[in-house]
């Protein structure tokens, strides 16, 4: 018998993803510095701030109709605008993961 100790399940399912990986050329991630971190936390704050713009621009504008097609055109215009804002973080945190940003 070998003195090595027994792998647990969760660790056994770990080396087979990381050897997936490995062959499928996927990179491992490396640890976030602290710049890193602090970059992506200020990008999610700018975001949020964004977003929240948003929202109250949204409602003072569904306040201000009761025409259901102009409400129609609000909902799809906030949505389409919440969408730009949500890519747009994501698009900039993925960068900074890369190091890039």
């Amino acid at each position: 018998m070998t003195d090595k100790p027994l792998k647990s399940a969760f660790d056994l399912a770990m080396e087979r993803l990381k050897a997936k990986d490995v062959a499928e050329g996927v990179e491992e991630v490396k640890p976030l510095s602290k710049a890193q971190k602090n970059r992506i936390a200020e990008l999610r704050t700018e975001a949020h701030a964004k977003l929240a713009e948003l929202e109250i621009l949204h409602r003072k504008n569904v306040a201000g109709t009761s025409d259901p097609a102009v409400l129609a055109k609000i909902e799809e215009n906030y949505a389409i605008d919440r969408g730009r804002a949500e890519s747009r973080r994501d698009t900039e945190i993925a960068k900074v993961h890369k190091g890039n940003g």
